[in-house]
């Protein structure tokens, strides 16, 4: 007889000794090593946020858009009006990219996708979110080939655009890169499929690809720090293929419009035992499981392979008794397994069998979020180098002078931060299913039509790390605030946001300060918008284990709480773009410069001094700018919009240049007791660019004095593609596109 686990068991499974008693007090006994196992992947952070879920707790929820809230369902759903609803969610797969980041980064596209069509949404958009280290390593270069090239041929073979995005490089994400995607879906307001069961008798079905021995345990391994001994993990990395999840996605929405489907999940962190479980537990039936039954790629699996498999492209389906034919014949037309596992019963306890066996009996509810899972409540700590930030003094770093405009503006439009993305996402295809919208024209958010009506949907994914660290919860404010930001710029008016939460270890109390600041800035920020919070993901453990000889030092990533956000545009004609369109139009700063260079590309990169506080930031401010950009741009006064953001108006300015293919002449205020450097290179919130024609310059002006919104007119747009400030050129057009566009391909390359 096999040997029962001990608490030594529990804790190479990442299970607490205290965990282990108390999975010992829920059974009545102590746990096989099936049933152990099961609570070790359920119990960790990547399933239960068993070290978070009190602060999320404290997000808002509500708004009256809202059709499926966070923790409801697999994915956030909000009401876009006419019977149809948008669902939308992002997700991390960090780990498994620090590992293997082709199989990695693919596998993260597929499993968010799944999360939107398993609720009955067709995905029409995906958006990325990717940071790496250095990018003079090879570790850095291989990473960041690997990640695009995962996520280009997985979302291109699939078939869904990927509209947008954003990319970092810092050293501290060298040994941790983070890889974040998004998807976002559209449905009929009265046709969402639930993550539920109930009824018993009814039959249960797993559908999709065969389970294999690829992802067991990927949910403890995304629970875990980076170490030298992860490579030796590659097991806990799914393998994606994008063919079946396309012919799953069309057999998915068929069966979920034939209504005979009483519930249905996404098999992802976890696999058979997280949508057994989550779906138990939310419809308070329980399950007969026969394990032997489920179609696999290995010979001889064993039970706790089987039920912890992360396999992709698989579904759990329970269906209306009698029903079963029509499952059948839709799976069979898509060439799909569809194979009866189980039947819902009455109580709520989980039997898993194995030719005939009882290998596992648990209580679903004990195992899941919201039910038995643990909550802790972490001690937290301000860490020492954060009132080491604030003493910052701006007069501790000498200003520019006017002849070193050049200088600076040449290294910030080269900056791999700041830099075009092109050779990215020219790997991606964003024309696939025709709705993207900008596609030839950009705006500061992705705006992409839904198919047959005037409805867009305006998405973005924002967040800079470097100001969440500086201040938790001014950074993600801010990075609420420029996700609005972009959206209004674009035309649209923001509705809801997802988020991608990623930290380093939350034991330590450092870390979790981090952590807890961050949420309490996202929640002043999302009430002020009114965008409720629809659910997302947390990634702790993005910290990298001391080497030897390296001093006991833990490496963490910034905090970097990444925001999702999706705003509603009615009327593609009605949007807003970035790029300058014609000369002799006026330019115009609205919102004011701050005499600050805090936190700056400017400040950390080219003069290199790390420690200084967040940029200059006020909520209300923010607010009743983004009020006053939407008012413009509705009333047609502009002739484009962009934010001002990395790399400060300068690169705002001379973005909107490049897409246009103009130049302008600016004038810089003087005496104005604003710093050259901060004027131009400062990273200040509040601020955006636009290009007004001259006949609507006096209507835009008063529509900004009645919003009590300053506003600075800089100077006008030229045809001869000269950058041009206080009288002298800068850069021409040329010259910036040969640095904006070269920087990547030369690293890459």
């Amino acid at each position: 007889m096999e040997a029962l686990p001990t608490v030594e068991t529990a804790r190479k499974l990442g299970l607490l000794p205290e965990e282990f008693e108390q999975i010992c007090q829920i059974l009545g006994r102590t746990p096989n090593f099936t049933e152990l196992s099961i609570y070790s992947v359920m119990w960790s952070e990547h399933c239960s946020y068993k070290n978070s879920i009190v602060w999320l707790k404290t997000l808002p929820k509500d708004s009256p858009k809202m059709l499926a809230k966070a923790g409801e369902e697999n994915a956030g759903i909000v009401d876009l009006g006419d019977g149809l609803a948008c669902a939308f969610k992002i997700e991390s797969h960090n780990h498994p990219s620090a590992v293997e980041p082709y199989q990695g980064a693919a596998t993260g596209v597929g499993g968010i996708n799944r999360d939107i069509f398993t609720m009955g949404a067709r995905p029409i958009a995906q958006l990325n979110s990717l940071r790496f280290g250095n990018l003079n390593t090879d570790r850095t270069k291989w990473l960041v080939k690997g990640v695009v090239k995962g996520i280009g041929d997985y979302g291109n073979a699939f078939g869904v655009p990927t509209v947008g995005g954003e990319v970092y490089f810092d050293d501290c994400y060298e040994i941790n890169p983070l890889v974040n995607a998004f998807s976002a879906g559209i449905l009929k307001a009265d046709k969402i499929a639930r993550a539920i069961s109930y009824g018993a008798g009814n039959p249960v079905f797993i559908v999709g690809s065969a389970t294999g021995k690829d992802g067991i345990h990927g949910a403890t391994f995304a629970s875990e720090d980076i170490s030298e001994k992860s490579t030796e993990k590659l097991p806990a990395v799914q393998v994606g293929d994008p063919f079946q999840e396309k012919l799953l996605l069309e057999a998915t929405l068929e069966i979920i419009e034939t209504g005979c489907v009483v519930g249905i999940q996404d098999m992802g962190a976890a696999g058979i035992i997280c949508s057994t479980s989550e779906m138990s537990a939310k419809g308070k039936h329980g399950m007969n499981v026969w394990l032997d039954r489920v179609p696999t790629r290995q010979p001889n699996m064993k039970p706790f392979e089987i039920l912890l498999s992360e396999s992709q492209e698989r579904m759990l389906v329970v269906v209306e008794k009698g029903k079963e034919d029509i499952i059948q014949r839709i799976f069979d037309k898509w060439d799909l397994h569809c194979v009866q596992i189980g039947e819902v019963i009455e109580g709520e306890r989980l039997y898993f069998y194995m030719h005939g066996e009882l290998v596992a009996d648990v209580p679903a509810d004990s195992l899941v979020l919201g039910g038995g899972a643990p909550q802790y409540h972490r001690e937290y700590r301000e860490p020492a180098y954060y009132q080491e930030y604030k003493k910052f003094d701006i007069n501790s770093v000498p200003d520019i002078t006017a002849e070193q405009i050049g200088e600076v503006g040449r290294f910030l439009i080269a900056h791999p931060n700041i830099c075009s993305r092109r050779w990215i996402y020219q790997q991606y295809d964003s024309m696939v299913g025709t709705a993207n919208v900008n596609s030839v024209t950009p705006s500061d958010a992705a705006v992409v039509n839904v198919k047959g009506t005037d409805k867009n949907i305006v998405i973005t994914v924002d967040c800079n790390g470097r100001y969440v660290k500086a201040d938790p919860e001014i950074g993600c404010a801010i990075a609420v605030s420029e996700a609005a930001r972009n959206v209004v710029c674009s035309g649209g008016e923001p509705v809801a946001i997802t988020n991608n939460l990623n930290f380093g270890n939350p034991y330590v109390p450092e870390v979790y300060w981090q952590f807890v600041g961050s949420i309490k800035g996202m929640k002043k920020a999302c009430e002020r918008f009114g965008t409720p919070v629809t659910g997302g993901n947390v990634s702790f453990y993005n910290q990298s284990t001391p080497k030897s000889g390296d001093g006991g030092v833990n490496y963490a990533v910034f905090p970097t709480p990444t925001i999702g956000m999706l705003g509603i545009l009615e009327g593609w004609q009605n949007r807003m773009t970035l790029h300058f369109k014609q000369a002799g139009d006026l330019i115009y700063l609205i919102g004011e410069a701050k005499n600050d260079i805090a936190s700056s590309e400017y400040l950390y990169s080219f003069r290199g001094v790390k420690a200084s506080p967040a940029p200059a930031f006020d909520l209300e401010t923010e607010y009743h700018l983004q009020q006053a950009v939407a008012a413009v741009i509705k009333a047609k006064l502009v002739q484009s919009a962009h934010d001002v953001s990395d790399g400060g108006l300068w690169t705002a300015l001379t973005e909107s240049a490049l897409h246009g293919k103009l130049g302008y002449d600016i004038q810089v205020p003087v005496n104005s007791g604003i710093r050259l450097d901060a004027y131009l290179f400062g990273e200040s919130q509040s601020r955006v660019v636009v290009s007004v024609s001259p006949d609507k310059a006096a209507a835009f002006e008063a529509l900004l004095v009645q919003h009590n919104t300053p506003f600075t007119q800089l100077g006008s747009v030229r045809t001869d593609g000269k950058l041009n400030v206080n009288g002298a050129t800068v850069l021409t057009v040329g010259e910036a596109r040969e640095l904006y566009e070269g920087t990547l391909p030369k690293y890459l390359n």
